[in-house]
């Protein structure tokens, strides 16, 4: 299917009346009372809290400020959280200490994403998995020549029928498709799952709303969170010299 400020400094996570976090993640519990801070409390604790300095302790930082997946933050969440909280943009100076980052092990790089070596890698839920369920192929068995042997990969092009559904069996689009695999021209339920298809062959891919149009759905026949249920054939493939 087509696809249709402030600043971080002096900030601190009050957890009692006596504890705070200061902003490079160290508990600190404090020895002055519960009672208001004197102006001399307010100073000795703004001069003890350490401020990340270098881009990549920026980086480090903002990181581990983010709710992230199991490949860790992306980039542009980085750069985005860097500019809002932190008042800091340079994307030149952003990608050099990235890769500075990956190169001396401070971080690791899942795709465009990072998380900081050593922390804990955070778990999400992220759903039901894309179904792949092969049905058949149009194709002669009796003749060798056919090209039948060929299997669609990232970066062909690729022509396909499709037939789409909803869950309760309403056809909500249906007819022929040419696009480039992998390069996000479809919806990523295609992408995904349309490698490995051998011409003519048949497939069923059941795609959950994420890999779909997700909670926007696309109007007015896809409604939000929707599962999509295609029948796809592949009829052409097409591969750059």
């Amino acid at each position: 299917m087509p696809r249709t400020s402030k600043t971080a400094a002096g900030r601190r996570a009050f957890i009692s009346n006596n504890t705070y976090i200061n902003t490079n993640n160290t508990t600190v519990v404090s020895t002055e009372s519960s009672t208001t801070p004197t102006d001399d409390t307010i100073k000795s604790s703004s001069s003890s809290s350490k401020q990340p300095k270098s881009v990549l302790d920026k980086i480090v930082y903002a990181i581990r400020q983010q709710p992230g997946t199991s490949k860790g933050v992306s980039r542009t969440a980085i750069a985005k959280y860097l500019k809002a909280e932190m008042e800091y943009e340079n994307p030149n100076a952003i990608k050099t200490a990235l890769k500075k980052g990956v190169d001396k092990g401070v971080l690791e790089q899942n795709g465009q994403s990072f998380r900081v070596s050593g922390d804990p890698v955070v778990e999400v839920d992220e759903g039901p998995p894309l179904e792949i369920i092969d049905v058949g192929s149009n194709a002669d068995q009796n003749d060798e020549d056919n090209g039948e042997s060929m299997t669609a990969q990232i970066g062909d092009s690729v022509t396909m029928k499709y037939v789409g559904k909803l869950d309760d069996g309403y056809c909500f689009d249906r007819g022929s498709l040419t696009f480039t695999l992998g390069a996000g021209d479809v919806i990523k339920g295609w992408d995904q799952g349309v490698p490995g298809m051998k011409l003519r062959s048949k497939r069923k891919l059941i795609v959950p709303s994420r890999l779909g149009y997700g909670k926007r759905g696309c109007a007015p026949d896809i409604p939000g969170n929707a599962t999509l249920h295609f029948q796809v054939t592949l009829t052409d493939i097409n591969r750059p010299n």
